[in-house]
This record gives structure tokens, sequence and C-alpha cells, in this order.
């Protein structure tokens, strides 16, 4: 059963400072979003504008930032673990650097992505419930995979010790205590996506962001609360069922780690213990976090089709955390979600294994985007 918390940490009054500001800040973000414009085939992925589902939820505006579209990766992964990459190439240079780092597909995408632009070496460690199409797409880029362990977690620390045997650098998008200069270079690299949508014109009330580790959820609240102080809009948070580490934080008031074998069909966010850099951020933060179902993904999935736009599994979770928060009224109201609301979505991914989205939706992505 889906579940629902407003943040009992919440302070919207609090103001941006120091603390956060060394965590992720509008300078770093300015300059990952510069660095990221120069790298070939770069552009601001679609914004779409939904009417049709905002006129069945109610609501003046749907938008849907589709990161589908971003490079060839067809994930926003590429601005966060490419960007990392790149900062360490540019401090530590190329000679004898090896990358690595545990994926349940798209960070592991973007990392071997990286590596193959900066040409040096990167092994990718992949969990027992990943894809094989998942772990194709990492080779195609020229990285080794290694399949160990049984959840993400797991995965993390396979890699960790192989770092340490072998004297490889780890390019992670979570965060543990002595391991933070990279994760934050990767979360700076997410904010870019926080940037277009200004650019493009969202200015939205509610932004329902995917879970995870925290990752992206810190980059683009960080962006909007130091801009926009208390005048931001509210931040719902989204996990699956059996991955919520996130929610599991707010309601024990400490950083909390869920365990078992996390099993969802939302791979990406598949993840059971959140980073401390994300979490400093979301925990004073975030307005509310929640979870959804695998049959709530797959729904949404098969709904935002019908608008002829493809989402993978982990980019509808947004969507899918909205239409539960509509199936409740008392979530609704809580949030403040009205006639006048306008609602945006980070679609993080499309379809990053076409076999596993085909199976879910009954079309290919070909058929669905005509």
């Amino acid at each position: 059963m889906p579940d629902f918390l407003l943040n009992p940490h919440l302070d919207r009054a609090r103001p941006y400072g120091p603390e956060l500001q060394a965590i992720l800040s509008l300078e770093g973000a300015g300059e990952a979003r510069e660095t990221i414009r120069q790298w070939q085939g770069y552009a601001p992925t679609p914004l779409r504008s939904l009417p049709a589902l905002a006129q069945e939820a109610g609501v003046a505006e749907i938008l849907y930032k589709d990161e589908g579209k971003r490079f060839t990766l067809r994930s926003f992964k590429a601005l966060g673990g490419a960007y990392a990459v790149d900062r360490l190439v540019a401090k530590s240079g190329r000679e004898g650097l090896t990358v690595t780092c545990a994926t349940d597909g798209n960070h592991g995408r973007a990392v071997a992505w990286g590596a193959r632009r900066a040409g040096i070496r990167a092994v990718i460690y992949v969990h027992e419930g990943v894809s094989e199409g998942r772990a194709e797409a990492i080779r195609s880029y020229g990285a080794e995979v290694v399949r160990k362990g049984f959840n993400y977690d797991a995965s993390v620390r396979a890699s960790a010790e192989a770092a340490a045997r072998n004297g490889w650098q780890i390019v992670s998008d979570t965060s543990w205590p002595g391991y933070e200069d990279v994760p934050r270079d990767v979360m700076q690299g997410y904010a870019t996506l926080a940037m277009e949508v200004e650019e493009q014109g969202g200015k939205p009330t509610h932004v329902f962001v995917q879970g995870g580790v925290g990752g992206i959820a810190a980059a683009v609240l960080s962006y909007r609360w130091e801009k926009f102080g208390s005048g931001r809009p509210k931040m719902i948070v989204v996990e699956p069922e059996n991955a919520a580490c996130l929610l599991a934080s707010a309601k024990a008031g400490t950083i909390t780690n869920v365990t078992g074998d996390l099993e969802t069909i939302i791979a990406g966010l598949a993840c059971g213990e959140p980073s401390i850099l994300a979490w400093t951020i979301l925990d004073p933060g975030a307005d509310a976090f929640m979870t959804v179902t695998d049959e709530d993904a797959a729904a949404a999935m098969r709904r935002l089709a019908e608008e002829g736009v493809v989402g993978g599994e982990s980019g509808v979770a947004g969507l899918a955390g909205f239409r539960q928060v509509c199936a409740h009224p008392e979530w609704r109201a809580a949030l403040g979600i009205d006639a006048t609301s306008r609602i945006l979505f980070y679609g993080t991914e499309g379809a990053t294994d076409p076999a596993v989205y085909t199976a879910i939706v009954g079309r290919t992505p070909e058929e669905v985007e005509g």
C-alpha cells in the first residue's frame, strides 16, 4: 500500500545558508552547467505540457521533463556521472585512472560514457536484479561489467572494496562518511535539470521527484531553495514501497537504512541506504515523502504512453505519486493542490531497457512515439 508523510522536520523559513551551500550551491550549479554545455550533442531536453492529464486531475498545468532524450543515454544520469568523471580527469589527469561504481543501470551507463569520452577505463558493478539489457547497454560504452551483490547496496560495497584493493576511483551517486567530494559533483550536475526547466518557462507550484539515494531530489531542491527561499515550490519525494529509505528516515528523524532484496520494477530507485549529503538537504527542505507500488508505476507508464510520451519505470515515479495523491483527497488537501496548481514531474529516464518497457506497456517505444 502506498504511504504518505508530510515532513515533520520541514522548515520552509530556514535560509539556504553556508552549511548547505558547502554541499550544493547556485555557483556550483552554474559551473556544472557551463561544462556540460560544451559537450558534443548537448541540448536541453523537452519540457512537455500534458493538458489532458491536467484536465483529468483538475489542475492548471502538468509539465513533464523528458530525460529520455538526454544525449544517447536516455537518462538524466549523464548530467551527474559523466560530469564527475570530467572533474576527476581535470584534477588528476588520465594516466592510470580507472573509475568504478555500482548501478541499477543508468548511473553506470553515464559513468561508462564519461569514461569513454575521457579515454579512461571503467569497471561497473551491477547486482543480480539488473536486467541483462541494462548491463549490455553499459558494455556498449566500453566498460567492464561485474555482476556481484543481491541488491544495489551490496553492489556499492563490492565496488568500494574493489576500488580499495586496486587503487580505482569510485564515482558514486551516493555518499558516506569520508566519501563526499565526488557525490557532490554528481549531484551538482543534476541541478542542470532545474536550470533548464526555469529557462523553458516552467513555474511549478509542486514538484514530484524521484527518491533513490536522494541525489536528484536534493539537487533540484537545493537550486530552488537557494534561489527562491520560502517561495519555492513544494517538493514531494517519491520512492518504491519496497525501497523507501528516505521515507523511513523522515519517520525516524535520522538516516535510516531499509533492508531486504528491495525488489521492484522501479529499478533505478531500488536503494536502501540514503546519501548523507542528500539527506542533509532533504531533511529540513522537502515538503513530503511518499511511496508508490510497482502497479502504480506500470499504470503511469501506460497512461503516459497514451499521450505519446515514453517514460521508463523510474522515470514515471513522480507521475505515479501524483496519481496516488489525487486518489487520496486528504493527501491532496495536505499539499494544497487545487485548480490553480502547476505540477512538474522529472521524467528521469526513457526506455532504458526497451524489452522491459514493451513488456509493461504492450507497445514498443517506437510505436508509442509514432
